[in-house]
């Protein structure tokens, strides 16, 4: 009886500590779970401070350099040097009351981020014009569909959809099936991209907002690719768009005569209404590594010339996945 009652007591003793044990460890993840979830918040809100900070510089920048006095944007100008992925902490050690936020932050934050030129490339919403598919804006998405060997029905399905997702008037009787109007270049596969034909055309093509008074916007001679170069003239071969390319590699343009002085093919100086040589729109990129979290921003920010000063606003700001930054 008593080694039965020993036995008894010696197996209620292990369940004890295995229950003991069993309680401990969850605690302890929990407790863990907590810390880490407080970590990534932390993380978070630490990079969303630092990314307004960065897309702020990138306005200041552009402000900057529509005050030098210059009349051109080239590839040469400091807001298009990309920022190289460096340590934060290089940046905020230069002042000395930031030496906290140093210490906060530690070593393991880079920030990278670049400028890019959205009127280097075409913008789809030229295609409509007063609820119609404009005639040059065609042609021009034409040349481009045929250079990158991508099918010209998908073209005319993204005009046709796009007048209908831009026409809101009263009187028309399709606007309850029309699709939504896209604001970004990856909503195109709403009006008939295929995601294949989209991931060739994202590096020529932009999605800008409509411009008052029926102005369309123009692409930027100096940082155009030959591609887009090729695509924006009419009478423009292919070689003629890379000794363009090559002549302002040289010496960007300063004027649209000059343009059309280059060895480039071009037969007579570019239309004021198609093509610049300033730019408006601009993509601000910005990524912020801590640790083993990486956050990444987009944002498309709106340089106003006229009337002087100059100023910038953003016309919209989001969060990517890493993916839609390649």
């Amino acid at each position: 009886m008593r080694t039965a009652q020993r036995g008894a007591a010696i197996l209620l003793a292990m369940l004890t500590v295995t229950l003991v044990a069993t309680v401990a460890a969850a605690a302890l993840w929990q407790q863990w779970r907590s810390v880490e979830v407080e970590k990534a918040e932390r993380a978070r809100v630490q990079s969303a401070w630092v990314l307004t900070g960065a897309l702020d510089w990138s306005r200041l920048v552009l402000r900057e350099d529509s005050r030098t006095g210059t009349t051109a944007d080239h590839l040469a100008e400091p807001w298009a040097v990309p920022l190289e992925e460096a340590r934060l902490s290089t940046f905020l050690a230069a002042d000395r009351d930031n030496q906290t936020n140093v210490d906060e932050l530690g070593e393991d934050a880079f920030l990278s981020g670049q400028i890019t030129d959205l009127q280097s490339r075409l913008n789809v919403t030229n295609l409509i014009y007063n609820g119609q598919v404009e005639d040059i804006a065609r042609k021009q998405f034409t040349k481009l569909f045929e250079l990158l060997g991508l099918p010209p029905a998908e073209l005319a399905r993204l005009a046709d959809n796009l007048r209908l997702a831009s026409d809101f008037s009263p009187d028309n009787k399709s606007a309850d099936a029309a699709p939504l109007r896209p604001q970004r270049v990856e909503e195109l596969v709403w009006l008939g991209l295929s995601p294949q034909s989209l991931a060739v055309l994202k590096p020529y093509i932009t999605l800008l907002p409509p411009q008052r008074d029926g102005i369309r916007t123009q692409v930027n001679v100096n940082t155009a690719s030959a591609e887009v170069l090729y695509a924006g003239f009419e009478a423009l071969d292919m070689a003629g768009a890379k000794r363009l390319v090559t002549a302002r590699e040289r010496s960007h343009f300063r004027t649209l005569a000059e343009v059309l002085a280059a060895d480039g093919g071009v037969k007579e100086e570019p239309s004021a209404t198609l093509f610049s040589l300033t730019t408006r729109f601009f993509e601000v990129r910005g990524q912020l590594r801590i640790g083993q979290t990486t956050v990444l921003e987009r944002s498309l920010v709106q340089r106003d010339l006229f009337p002087p000063p100059s100023s910038t606003r953003v016309v919209w700001r989001e969060r990517v996945p890493m993916h839609s930054l390649q």
